[in-house]
């Protein structure tokens, strides 16, 4: 059977696909907890297979303005509780995801490189939060902070786009695109943190060699 064939109606898909899209990763980017990048490859891949040549600029659109949207309503949460006395508890999980050292950094760029960073911010894994978290200390206004992010979400939205039309073209079947997808993004998410986690355990056997 065709790849086309082992897929669902095109006007099922795009009645129950894009509003899913568009929740999951708007919640994704209000809550980082959604693998969001990973989502976007899947839907990509699914469109990829499709007959119709708008459905690969349906979810590109929508999944740029999703993220949008999410981040726009967590940098506005955020924002209040930076303005409270007591803060709030979205600030509280802005800071409890931003490592220090990250947190730092984000900051030292912000006061140079302000729309640069915030698109960086997207395309690196686990950059998001703490450039958000700096902005928000720097009180950056939300139209600034709109203004930086939406080449940002779209930048977002076309590189996870383009992970899946890669998967969609290697592989006949939808399934399997949408397998090699999850993967490369998964990696991809992972690799900093497998990096610094590599190069902190060099540096502790480096320090101990020089101790002894």
């Amino acid at each position: 059977m065709g790849a086309v064939r082992d897929l669902p109606p095109e006007s099922t898909q795009q009645a129950v696909g894009y509003p899913t899209l568009f929740a999951l990763v708007a919640l994704g980017s209000l809550v980082p907890v959604v693998p969001t990048g990973a989502i976007v490859s899947s839907a990509a891949v699914v469109a990829f297979h499709q007959t119709s040549p708008l459905s690969l600029l349906f979810v590109f659109l929508v999944a740029a303005f999703a993220a949008l949207l999410g981040d726009v309503a967590l940098y506005w949460l955020g924002q209040r509780g930076v303005r409270s006395r007591n803060g709030s508890r979205w600030l509280e999980v802005l800071r409890g995801r931003a490592a220090p050292d990250r947190l730092a950094q984000a900051q030292a760029q912000l006061e140079t490189h302000q729309v640069s960073v915030l698109v960086l911010s997207r395309l690196v894994p686990a950059g998001r939060i703490p450039v958000m978290l700096a902005c928000l200390l720097a009180r950056v206004p939300l139209r600034r902070f709109v203004r930086g992010d939406v080449p940002a979400c779209l930048a977002w939205a076309a590189m996870y786009q383009l992970i899946g039309i890669l998967g969609g073209s290697l592989f006949p079947e939808p399934w399997q695109g949408v397998l090699a997808a999850v993967a490369l993004t998964v990696l991809i998410s992972g690799a900093p943190a497998m990096w610094r986690r590599v190069r902190g355990t060099g540096r502790g056997s480096r320090s101990g060699r020089e101790h002894t």
